[in-house]
This record gives structure tokens, C-alpha cells and sequence, in this order.
């Protein structure tokens, strides 16, 4: 099995227009809007100047340059330098996610092709973060619990009719759903279905089947 260089520490763009694309970060990285960057984001949200990742002897450090939109690392905005840990991911406004990958990392590449083939669905969840993206974009802040449960859910059994009460009991537990009204479940869906259209208005990921259950619509671009 083939692994990223372990030589230097990598960044990795995931979604948005750079996709799929790496940087070795031998010594400094200035990312932003500005043809002159050493990685360009061509997008009006993300300022001329927007962040910058330097090597140093404590480790590699992610500064904003106190950009308009800001930057977050693990769904965090950041105020001041962080130092990056392996796998971190790293968010430029709502216009790019990167991973950062340490000079030890061992992630095989295998898994970064199947991470960005997945990026041709509208929405993507990464169980392990429980963190989401749609269109190429992450859901910040991070929906609740409840809400990526039952996102979850639904993702899983993607196309698929999941029926209301194996929802409530996923959700809330075998215990408390007897004592969960449908009206506690529809506010729930009520509001994961806000988050997902601060994104993307236009489309209907979580269908209601009169009478059955709920189905995620997760189209393909």
C-alpha cells in the first residue's frame, strides 16, 4: 500500500475548486484570493491574504491574517497561531477544507481518492469528525448531535425509507422515545433542515414519505 511522503508534512484540499490537489510544506504557505499566493482560492469570501502555515521548530503553526471570513480548524475559528496536528482539517472561509497530514502521517492515498470521489455527492459525512459538507462545503458550526444522528442515519441508508420510529429510537434512545412526540421530531428535522440550506436552498435532501418515513435525497452533482 502506497503512503503520502513521510519525509515533509502535506496539505491536502478536499471539495471546492481545488480538490484533490497537495502542497508539501517545506518551509512557509501563504493561502488567499491574491494571484501571487502559494495556494490560490479564487473566490470573493476569501481575502487577498487570508492564512498562512509556516514550519517552525515547535511544529507547523496556521495563522490568519485577520481575514474578513475567518479560518477554523476542526470547525473552530481560530484568533491567534495554532499549532496543526495530523489530520486536522483546516476550513478558509466557506470556500476550501484542507487536511493537514504530518511529516509522519500514514494515510494511504487509497483513502484519499475515495475521499474525494465522495465529493460528487451534494452532501458527505465523516463519521469519525462527525463533521458534514455540503456542496464542497463544511456545515459551520457543527450541527448538534441530534442533528448528526439523525443525518446519519438517513446517510446510511441513503434513497432508502427510514421509518419515524426507528428514527426516535436511534435518536433518543430505546428508553426515552416512548416518551418522544412526533412534534419533537419534526422541530428536529425542522432545524437540520435549516442547516443544510444555509448552504444549499435550492435542493430537498430530507424528503417526507406520508406515511412511512423519511428519505435522504443525496443527488449527484
Amino acid at each position: 500500500m502506497k503512503t503520502i511522503s513521510e519525509n515533509v508534512p502535506f496539505l491536502v484540499a478536499q471539495g471546492g475548486s481545488l480538490n484533490g490537489q497537495r502542497w508539501a510544506i517545506l518551509d512557509e504557505l501563504l493561502i488567499g484570493r491574491d494571484e501571487h499566493c502559494d495556494i490560490v482560492i479564487p473566490e470573493r469570501q476569501v481575502s487577498r491574504h487570508h492564512a498562512k502555515i509556516s514550519r517552525t521548530p515547535q511544529g507547523t503553526l496556521l495563522e490568519d491574517l485577520l481575514s474578513k471570513n475567518g479560518t477554523h480548524v476542526n470547525g473552530v475559528l481560530i484568533t491567534e497561531p495554532t499549532l496543526l496536528q495530523d489530520g486536522d482539517s483546516i476550513q478558509i472561509a466557506l470556500a476550501q477544507v484542507f487536511y493537514y497530514l504530518s511529516s509522519d502521517a500514514t494515510l494511504p492515498l487509497e483513502e484519499l481518492t475515495r475521499s474525494a470521489s465522495e465529493t460528487n455527492y451534494a452532501l458527505r459525512l465523516d463519521k469519525r469528525s462527525r463533521r458534514v459538507w455540503v456542496r464542497g462545503q463544511e456545515i459551520v458550526p457543527p450541527l448538534s448531535l441530534p442533528q448528526y444522528t439523525l443525518l446519519e442515519i438517513l446517510y446510511d441508508n441513503s434513497g432508502q425509507v427510514v421509518p419515524r420510529p426507528t428514527l426516535i429510537e436511534a435518536i433518543w434512545g430505546e428508553k426515552e422515545a416512548v416518551l418522544v412526540s412526533d412534534q419533537a421530531l419534526d422541530a428536529l428535522i425542522r432545524r437540520l433542515r435549516q442547516r443544510l440550506a444555509e448552504i444549499d436552498p435550492l435542493h430537498e435532501y430530507i424528503q417526507t414519505i406520508r406515511g412511512h418515513g423519511l428519505r435522504l435525497n443525496n443527488s449527484i452533482y
